[in-house]
């Protein structure tokens, strides 16, 4: 039995030329932690819409803002399912999805479970 062996044969690739990428001067950079704070937002659940609004719990823009950088915090930190504890308010929060899942009156809190970090805010 006589098998031939025919040589391998390699065809060469012509050679990209390659291409300079430079990074643009003119480009302003932010850090991580500035795209994030400017992309991600706090969401309110429509359960913890209801109860702000049965409870008449009144939250201003500038706390909702101290809530997010606050939630980002904690977020960094492995917190994901924060209490944040308010002058007249507890909100409940996914930091994973920076969601308020409920919201309830601070005199009518007493017991909180699946909450694995607490944020204060003093207002």
């Amino acid at each position: 039995m006589s098998h031939k062996i025919n040589p391998l044969h390699h065809q060469t690739l012509p050679l990209q030329p390659s291409t300079s990428t430079r990074p643009n001067k003119n480009i302003k950079t932010s850090s991580f932690k500035d795209v994030l704070n400017q992309v991600s937002s706090i969401k309110v659940s429509k359960h913890a819409q209801k109860r702000l609004d049965e409870r008449n719990i009144q939250i201003s823009e500038q706390t909702w803002n101290v809530i997010n950088e606050k939630m980002n915090e904690a977020k960094e930190k492995g917190v994901t399912d924060p209490a944040v504890i308010l002058q007249d308010a507890v909100l409940i929060a996914s930091a994973k999805n920076n969601t308020i899942i409920t919201a309830m009156d601070r005199n009518e809190a007493e017991i909180v479970t699946n909450v694995n970090g607490t944020i204060v805010i003093q207002d």
